[in-house]
C-alpha cells in the first residue's frame, strides 16, 4: 500500500460514514423511463502531489462532443459499475486493471441526458504509458486532484436548459474547460474527502 493511496482510502471511508452532504444532481431534468447505467473511472495518480486523469471526447462525437470527461461508459450487460469502469479505462486509455488500485464507489449522479453514473475512485501509479483510442478520446490530460477538491477552484453559473434554470460549475486548467457532469462528480467527491493539499 502506498501513503497516498491510504490517506486517500482513510478519508473516503471517513467521508462516506458521515451524513450524505448536499450533493450535486441533474435529476430534476432526466426523463426517468430512459435512464442508462453508467460508470466513471476517478483515477488518482499515485504522485507525491496526485493528479486525476481526465480525456477530451472527439469533437466529432454524438454524445457531448469535445467535452471533458473521466474515462467511463454505460454498464454492459451483467456488469457491475467497478467492472464497466476498469472496461472503459483499457477501453479509452489502454490501463491495465492490475494497475488500477480501487478505493469504492461513491455517490451516483443523475444527469439531464438519461444517465445514472455511479463514480469509481481509485488510484494508478505515476506515468503509466497511456493509449488513447481515437475515436474515443481526442486527447488527455492530468489535473491536479487538490484543484479538482478544493470548492474555491469553480465558478458557478446558470442557464436556462430543459424549462428551468440550471446551475453548474466550470473551471478551466491548461485551456481545457473541466464543466458539467464532470465538475459535478468532482465537487460532490470533494465534499465526501475533505482533501487538502
Amino acid at each position: 500500500m502506498s501513503v497516498m493511496f491510504d490517506r486517500l482510502a482513510h478519508l473516503f471511508e471517513q467521508g462516506h460514514a458521515a451524513r450524505s452532504p448536499e450533493l450535486l444532481t441533474d435529476a430534476r431534468f432526466a426523463d426517468l423511463e430512459r435512464t442508462a447505467d453508467a460508470a466513471v473511472l476517478i483515477a488518482v495518480t499515485e504522485r507525491e502531489d496526485p493528479t486525476v486523469l481526465l480525456t477530451q471526447r472527439p469533437r466529432t462525437m454524438r454524445d457531448h462532443p469535445g467535452q471533458v470527461a473521466f474515462p467511463g461508459g454505460k454498464l454492459d450487460h451483467g456488469e457491475d459499475p467497478v467492472e464497466a469502469a476498469l472496461r472503459e479505462a483499457w477501453e479509452e486509455l489502454g490501463i491495465e486493471r492490475d494497475h488500477v488500485r480501487i478505493i469504492g464507489t461513491t455517490d451516483r449522479y443523475q444527469t439531464g441526458t438519461g444517465f445514472d453514473i455511479t463514480p469509481v475512485l481509485a488510484t494508478v501509479p505515476p506515468d503509466l504509458p497511456i493509449r488513447p483510442d481515437p475515436r474515443e478520446v481526442e486527447s488527455w490530460f492530468e489535473a491536479p486532484l487538490s484543484l479538482l477538491m478544493q470548492p474555491e477552484s469553480w465558478s458557478e453559473n446558470e442557464v436556462f436548459w430543459k424549462g428551468a434554470m440550471r446551475r453548474y460549475y466550470e473551471l478551466d486548467h491548461q485551456g481545457y474547460r473541466i464543466w458539467g457532469v464532470t465538475a459535478a462528480i468532482c465537487i460532490n467527491l470533494s465534499r465526501r474527502l475533505a482533501w487538502t493539499d
